[in-house]
């Protein structure tokens, strides 16, 4: 059992396996380590202050989280750290419980993810349909353009106010001249990072479009809200404080986040192992249980150091494998770079304007949307197009994890549907050439799915035939059944023979034969013997229950 266990456990730690490719890799890893770390900067400063936590919490969980992931998660090119569902999440929590409960749903989140994996329900995002996944992130991206509207216009939002009425709030409120300066950096933002990329891809827009802003508003002397005051050191490690009383209105919420971080981290890795680096080589499989424990773990690391909660982030990851990483050192370095940052640069960072982060957010929240994969959505099918209108709407209107639920119960509604319509009871005719009695034996095909979505009607059509002495059920074209299935058989079953009609089964698959014996649809048989495996064996048999009325018939006449 001992050994059992350690084999187990050792799933979900580091092994040389992680660093195969570093031999030739190293050098390439590096670079793309800095490029990401580059890129990171800037959102996890803008991720910080817009969670409400503070630009110091974004950036200690981009080192501290991407770090931890890096070395426990299951993705050998996944960077994790702050994003954009997060600080979605994250808002309401910081209005209602204050900035200082951020540290202690990180640390229960994590251990709330950490469960997770361990428990070996990480292939479970592969059930999450595409039209839901598209809505989420449709939802996500409205939220957080929405969430930067105070910013982009000097104004600070209320607490706790629904995201767009907010917006709405702080546009109505922003004042002449701040509102046009802030408004005005926003747009030079904006306009670098969508121009500079089509001069040469591999310049870093973000990060150039924050130091020229940022110089740009020195030079001008602009009277705008900065970032403030950063630390020069990562904050010593302390256990998080808890109170009993607020620890039970976390709760809730700690759930929410810990559900958001395995879904948002298992999406992105799924999507990472799919991608190709520049030498057309595929990034390879990801362990989805791993992953969940490494997120997990990450999570209760930044907790500890008073950051937030973080995921998998996929334009990080994405810009990490189009730099051609291969091996976790990448993400590791892009850590480091970070932890350079801060003790090197930080009072640099600070003066950064907070408009700055707004428009960066901004482009970033209108790339997470491909018009592409909204109008392939949009035309695929209705049910689907109204699956993927409806999580986004909801995400938007309501909560992240609702619109995920709602989202799931939809597609799930829309698929029952069409499975049952797909599945049915068909009368066919009796094979070769008739004899009198023919009449009375009827054949029905099941086909499809017998499941609870489609019992009952075929309940009500077998039901609706009449005037018959011997029914056979046909089970070979049965592709599915549930024990809901099984046991409408038994309600036809005993419905026949209490109207003195002889019911035989034929073609009950190998798969399906427990089910049904244990159910007790055998059992329901007038005699075990009125089980056939051969179509032609099955009318035999019935013929031979009509044959004597059949005679009887023919002789009155």
């Amino acid at each position: 059992m001992v050994r059992a266990a350690r084999t187990y456990l050792g799933r979900f730690l580091p092994s040389r396996h992680d660093y195969q490719s570093l031999h030739s890799a190293w050098k390439t890893d590096l670079l793309s380590g800095i490029t990401v770390g580059i890129v990171a900067l800037p959102l996890a400063l803008a991720f910080g202050v817009s969670s409400g936590v503070g630009a110091e919490a974004g950036l200690i969980t981009a080192v501290v989280a991407g770090l931890v992931a890096a070395i426990m998660g299951g993705s050998n090119v996944q960077v994790s750290g702050p994003t954009g569902a997060m600080v979605v999440v994250l808002a309401p929590v910081v209005a209602s419980h204050g900035a200082g409960s951020i540290a202690v749903v990180s640390l229960l989140a994590g251990l709330l993810v950490c469960a997770l994996g361990l428990s070996g329900l990480g292939r479970a995002v592969a059930f999450i349909p595409w039209p839901v996944v598209e809505g989420f992130t449709l939802g996500i991206a409205a939220i957080i353009f929405l969430q930067q509207v105070p910013m982009a216009t000097g104004t600070a939002g209320v607490p706790g106010e629904n995201t767009l009425l907010s917006a709405i709030g702080s546009a109505s409120r922003s004042s002449f001249p701040t509102a046009l300066q802030t408004l005005a950096v926003v747009a030079g933002v904006a306009a670098v990072m969508l121009l500079l990329p089509r001069l040469h891809k591999a310049l870093p827009a973000s990060l150039i479009a924050v130091l020229l802003a940022t110089v740009a508003a020195d030079l001008l002397r602009l009277d705008i809200p900065r970032i403030g005051a950063l630390p020069h050191s990562l904050p010593t490690p302390a256990m998080p404080a808890f109170d009993a009383s607020p620890v039970g209105g976390l709760l809730m919420p700690a759930v929410s986040i810990a559900a958001l971080a395995a879904i948002e981290s298992l999406l992105s890795a799924r999507v990472a192992s799919g991608m190709v680096g520049p030498d057309g080589r595929p990034t390879g499989a990801y362990v989805p249980d791993r992953e969940l424990t490494g997120q997990g773990l990450a999570s209760m690391a930044t907790a500890f150091f008073g950051g937030m909660p973080a995921t998998g982030a996929i334009a990080r990851t994405a810009v990490n494998v189009r730099s051609g990483a291969k091996t976790r050192l990448s993400a590791i370095v892009h850590a480091l770079v970070l932890l350079a940052i801060i003790y090197l640069a930080a009072g640099l960072v600070g003066r950064i304007p907070l408009a700055v982060l707004s428009g960066i957010l901004m482009v970033t929240a209108t790339r997470m949307v491909s018009r592409r994969t909204v109008n392939a959505v949009l035309r695929s099918t209705r049910a689907d197009a109204a699956v993927f209108v409806l999580t986004a709407l909801i995400t938007v209107a309501f909560d992240l994890i609702v619109a995920i639920e709602i989202g799931l119960a939809a597609a799930a509604v829309f698929t029952l549907r069409k499975f049952a319509s797909l599945s049915g009871v068909q009368r066919e005719e009796i094979p070769g050439e008739r004899v009198p009695g023919d009449k009375h034996i009827a054949i029905f095909r099941l086909d499809g799915a017998m499941f609870f979505g489609a019992a009952e009607r075929v309940l009500q059509e077998i039901n609706k035939v009449q005037d018959i002495q011997v029914a056979i059920i046909r089970l070979s074209q049965l592709r599915m059944l549930d024990a809901t299935g099984a046991h409408t058989l038994v309600e036809v079953i005993s419905a026949l023979e209490l109207r003195g009609v002889t019911v035989l089964l034929k073609g009950v698959q190998p798969q399906h034969l427990d089910l049904v014996t244990n159910v007790g649809v055998i059992r329901s048989l007038r005699h075990h013997k009125h089980l056939f495996t051969a179509l032609a064996a099955a009318v035999e048999h019935a013929r031979s229950h009509v044959r004597p009325n059949a005679d009887a018939g023919a002789a009155a006449s």
